[in-house]
């Protein structure tokens, strides 16, 4: 995406961990932004990343990287928050809450205060209650609150199907919806390559079609950020790529289809919860949620991926 010469987009980002590192540096090749803040509690390590990127703009164009406070928020089309704990091995998504909630209770407030015309994109887990405090404490419209959701299980699984059927991952069509995490549901009713059904697709590979192997094969999807994080301790590259894309959509105002968290107001049976649906996201956030041709299997699937988080939150809430 090209910015057009005279125009200014702003990009926010707190937390400057793996995630918010590698999506700031994602951020910087693709020159998205034309000036981008870094907030974190680590002032000095901050400003170490901000150096170290500002090394490299003359191998990718100028930009004006400030590590800054929330005040210098003001005026972000997108804070990406990226802030919290990270997930460690052995620990579920949703292991994490209890301390990322607090954490979230006092930097959402923050960056409403100083930037209240943006929007917010959620990438701490467990993302989809995060999302909903996120909405809940900053009294934001549900278009403008996004978590990442499922778009790097979405990603993960095409790039699985494209692996298994022989083509390239952007010519597979399928989803994951429900929660980021161990609830988290494959649409196999609709997956395709090319708009032919999986079952249809797998004799031109000289495959016949077996749902026990694709069973494994989603687990792998499902399972894939325990055994990156055994391997190397956390999960960061795939997910800064994915909001980059998140964050892209917006900037541009694409409207691409992209599977992120965001408030059900019904679809599929479920309210007042955020998980993830295919989503058009545009200059205006979430602009309209798609609701899916489920079958029986995935619509109660997702439905108790919804009661699953809902009990959750309330436990939190109330423990």
């Amino acid at each position: 995406m090209k910015i057009p010469v005279g125009s200014s987009r702003q990009v926010g980002v707190v937390g400057t961990g793996l995630v918010g590192a590698s999506f700031a540096y994602a951020l910087i090749i693709r020159q998205l932004a034309t000036r981008l803040v870094l907030v974190d509690v680590n002032k000095e390590k901050t400003i170490g990343e901000v150096m170290d990127f500002d090394h490299g703009l003359p191998f990718t164009g100028p930009m004006k990287i400030l590590a800054g406070d929330y005040k210098d928020l003001e005026g972000s089309q997108v804070v990406v928050i990226a802030a919290g704990s990270g997930q460690k091995q052995g620990e579920t998504r949703l292991d994490l809450l209890a301390r990322n909630a607090a954490i979230f209770r006092e930097i959402v407030p923050q960056v409403v205060r100083h930037n209240p015309d943006g929007i917010i994109l959620i990438a701490t887990n467990p993302v989809d209650i995060l999302t909903h405090i996120s909405l809940d404490v900053s009294a934001l419209p549900p278009s403008r609150v996004i978590g990442s959701g499922t778009i790097l299980d979405t990603s993960r699984f095409r790039f699985l199907l494209g692996q298994y059927y022989g083509v390239d991952a952007q010519s597979v069509h399928a989803y994951i919806v429900g929660e980021h995490g161990d609830s988290e549901i494959p649409v196999w009713s609709l997956a395709n390559i090319g708009g032919v059904r999986l079952q249809e697709f797998a004799p031109l590979q000289h495959k016949a079609y077996k749902q026990d192997e694709m069973d494994s094969l989603f687990k792998q999807v499902r399972d894939a950020a325990y055994e990156i994080i055994k391997r190397k301790g956390a999960t960061y590259y795939a997910i800064g790529l994915g909001l980059v894309a998140i964050v892209e959509s917006i900037l541009g105002d694409y409207r691409r289809v992209l599977s992120v968290s965001t408030l059900m107001e019904g679809q599929h049976g479920v309210s007042d919860m955020c998980l993830s649906l295919p989503c058009v996201v545009g200059a205006r956030g979430i602009e309209e949620v798609l609701a899916l041709n489920f079958n029986n299997d995935e619509e109660t699937g997702f439905r108790a991926s919804a009661e699953k988080l809902k009990f959750t939150l309330a436990s939190l809430q109330h423990p």
